[in-house]
């Protein structure tokens, strides 16, 4: 029997958005909107004759970069300046709009790796956005697996060969980073309470879940930029995405 498949949004399937932004419609029903950002190619806000991701930057003026082209876009969907768009962390460390700021109504997610940056945002339920790089080189992918994924997972993937089982882990990983930030639970000791499908190769899958119904999770698969795996999370009947790459003028 053939293997489901299912068509990847690619790097060309992200529209084009020039900065300065102007005011963007909310998401609806199961639509997430997906933005990618390359800071390599975007300026610094704090330093322009500076890329927004350059290596002279300290940590906390690489956060603050990425701070305020979230901002920004939250902003643009709010009808406000980016300035006025205040972000909180709950318990667990999952941002989120603070109070007053259609909290509940407008969702969002983040993720980095390498200079690019996602940002994911919906309306409705809480959504999870993961990115990794494919070309990663996970040390002993088998025994972080043991250490942290289900027992189901680990099963599947003792399986492949070296090769696959470095992109599988990848895979498995982004899809499950991507579900505990949509949960709120934070990562310590809830990789292990569900299992996704491992295989690469099959459209991105919850298989089972504790405390919940698995059936009500949904995830979706992107490649916003080669060589990059993005995984959407929500607890939500469908999840469509609509891509957008932010540049500038």
């Amino acid at each position: 029997m053939d293997k489901p498949t299912e068509k990847i949004m690619g790097p060309e399937a992200f529209d084009p958005v020039h900065l300065p932004l102007r005011s963007l419609d909310m998401p609806v029903a199961d639509e997430v909107h997906l933005w990618h950002l390359d800071l390599g190619k975007l300026s610094n806000p704090l330093n322009s004759t500076e890329p927004a991701d350059s290596d002279a930057l300290t940590v906390f003026q690489q956060r603050t970069t990425r701070r305020f082209y979230l901002r920004l876009i939250l902003g643009a969907y709010l009808g406000l300046p980016g300035k006025d768009v205040h972000i909180i962390r709950r318990v667990k460390g999952r941002p989120e709009l603070a109070p007053g700021l259609a909290s509940g109504t407008l969702n969002f997610s983040v993720a980095r790796s390498d200079g690019c940056y996602l940002v994911g945002v919906n309306s409705g339920a809480p959504i999870g956005v993961d990115m990794e790089m494919a070309a990663r080189q996970p040390g002993k992918p088998m025994a972080l697996a043991q250490r942290y994924f289900s027992e189901r997972e680990v099963a599947s993937l003792s399986g492949y060969d070296q090769e696959g089982l470095r992109r599988a882990f990848m895979h498995t990983w982004a899809c499950k980073e991507a579900v505990v930030k949509a949960s709120g639970m934070g990562i310590a000791n809830q990789l292990c309470r569900f299992s996704v499908d491992v295989d690469p190769d099959n459209p991105p899958s919850v298989l089972d879940m504790q405390d919940d119904d698995h059936k009500a999770w949904k995830l979706a698969f992107a490649e916003p930029a080669p060589g990059a795996i993005a995984v959407v999370a929500a607890r939500q009947p469908a999840v469509r995405l609509v891509g957008y790459r932010l540049v500038k003028q």
